[in-house]
């Protein structure tokens, strides 16, 4: 049973550091794209990072020079570092995995950015 397990959300205050990490099981190998989106509340979700196996990532335009996405092929995980926090990055952020054709989703970390 493919299963992703996120970690690493909390509460920080403007301009502060968090690193999300995603991690992927149930017998897989060779994942496409793993990614993170987010929603805040009364929004809808949205695309913040993708990273695909040969190492192309994508980000939103809210959070270029801020987040960094990477990826551990050999323990199927994403992270997400994200800096310099703004209160507008607060949200409930979920992992996504691309695998065979179908889209995988974490149980969501709730991320607030205080200011």
């Amino acid at each position: 049973q493919v299963r992703l397990v996120e970690s690493g959300g909390g509460l920080v205050q403007a301009g502060g550091s968090l690193r999300l990490s995603c991690a992927a099981s149930g017998g897989i190998f060779r994942i496409n794209t793993m990614g993170w989106y987010r929603q805040a509340p009364g929004k809808q979700r949205e695309s913040v990072a993708t990273a695909t196996n040969g190492g192309f990532t994508t980000y939103a335009d809210s959070v270029k020079g801020r987040f960094t996405i990477s990826r551990d092929n050999a323990k199927n995980t994403v992270y997400l570092q994200m800096n310099s926090l703004k209160p507008e990055d607060t949200a409930v952020y979920y992992c996504n995995m691309n695998y065979w054709d179908t889209d995988y989703w974490g149980q969501g970390t709730q991320v607030t950015v205080s200011s």
